[in-house]
């Protein structure tokens, strides 16, 4: 029987030859599909695809070569300035997502930036576009009618941002705005490393999605990769600064990263007045979890002595449900959790707790990297 292909990878049209290039040295066919044929170099979203028997050997070869690896950054040394990102597909979460952004900004003395990533696929119809910042088109749309669309849309939401700074909605903060063309959660990734932003706020659309959507969700995709802050806002968060944040839920595996990575957390809410909740993430309920939390709770206390600080064992069973319980029961507005970088394996056949909560649940979540 004739071995199918199976699609490993959609990337842009360059990093799609990189990785043709780097699996035909190991002798594995490779077929790259929807190309635009007149200008190749411009094509986003070609497909990068394998026969299925080759499939385990490629996965080993781009994990060892680390192909989805975010390059070092040389960061200059001396004080940094304070910035926001905010990806956005134009929607009603996205405009929330830019209210919270922007309030934070201002308490944080923070500039704002404005991002917006589009395809421009020249075969609409052959890649499914489910993703939250993946602007869909028509057969009849042409890249320049889609780019005039897309800076239409810019416009707006940037006009309709003044206006709310204008009536006092919204404070005034220094914003402005970019676009990029090419696959969203890239484009987002490598804007990151040029713009060195200090939080990222994203929208989500909530529990309501479907879990198909969830595996190629770009806000899962950033969480994942980007080693800066992220803050998903899903479409029902019923308030537009942290200012009204009240409760927050700071998870541990018990993990010596975790102090590193609560330490990123206070610097971010340091201006804030917060209750914070340290929770584990566990899925049995042993003794030791009360005592490590108890320590844990106490080495915080000592290190941030002006911290409200407690701690909750979760309840048995499924992990996500206990979380969901435990929000409700403690009022919580808003999770944060650490995690940190996987390979692609990883990735795949075992998400972290973080990207299964991101759909899972209707409280904005804060993913830092250890």
């Amino acid at each position: 029987m004739e071995d199918k292909l199976v699609t490993l990878a959609i990337h842009t049209f360059e990093k799609a030859q990189i990785l043709k290039t780097m699996l035909e040295t190991e002798g594995i066919d490779v077929y790259i599909h929807n190309v635009n044929l007149i200008q190749p170099v411009v094509s986003a979203g070609v497909r990068v695809r394998i026969k299925e028997s080759d499939l385990p050997h490629a996965l080993r070869i781009i994990e060892d070569s680390k192909f989805f690896a975010e390059e070092d950054v040389n960061v200059e040394s001396g004080p940094k300035t304070k910035k926001v990102l905010i990806p956005v597909d134009f929607s009603d979460y996205s405009i929330a997502a830019c209210e919270i952004g922007i309030n934070y900004a201002h308490k944080v003395g923070a500039e704002v930036m404005i991002l917006h990533a589009y395809f421009t696929p020249y075969f609409p119809s052959a890649i499914p576009l489910g993703d939250t910042l993946a602007y869909q088109i028509n057969d009849d749309d042409t890249v320049q009618h889609l780019l005039k669309r897309v800076q239409d849309d810019m416009a707006n939401i940037c006009n309709l941002l003044k206006k709310k700074m204008d009536s006092g909605e919204l404070p005034y903060v220094n914003f402005s705005n970019a676009l990029r063309e090419g696959l969203p959660e890239e484009e987002i990734v490598a804007f990151c490393k040029e713009y060195n932003p200090t939080l990222v706020v994203m929208g989500t659309r909530g529990k309501s999605q479907k879990d198909l959507d969830l595996i190629g969700s770009v806000t899962g995709e950033v969480i994942e990769i980007s080693k800066v802050p992220v803050l998903a806002i899903p479409e029902n968060v019923p308030f537009n600064s942290l200012s009204d944040v009240k409760n927050v839920a700071f998870s541990t595996s018990f993990d010596q990263r975790d102090l590193i990575v609560f330490d990123k957390f206070m610097e971010l809410f340091k201006d804030f007045d917060i209750q914070i909740h340290i929770f584990n993430i566990s899925t049995s309920k042993d003794e030791w979890n009360e005592i490590r939390l108890a320590g844990i709770r106490e080495y915080f206390k000592k290190q941030y002595p002006d911290a409200k600080i407690n701690h909750t064992v979760l309840d048995d069973g499924d992990l996500l449900l206990a979380i969901e319980k435990f929000v409700r029961d403690k009022n919580i507005d808003l999770i944060a959790f650490s995690t940190h970088r996987r390979g692609i394996f990883a990735r795949m056949f075992n998400p972290s707790i973080a990207r299964k909560m991101l759909f899972h649940t209707d409280t904005p979540m804060m993913v830092l990297h250890s």
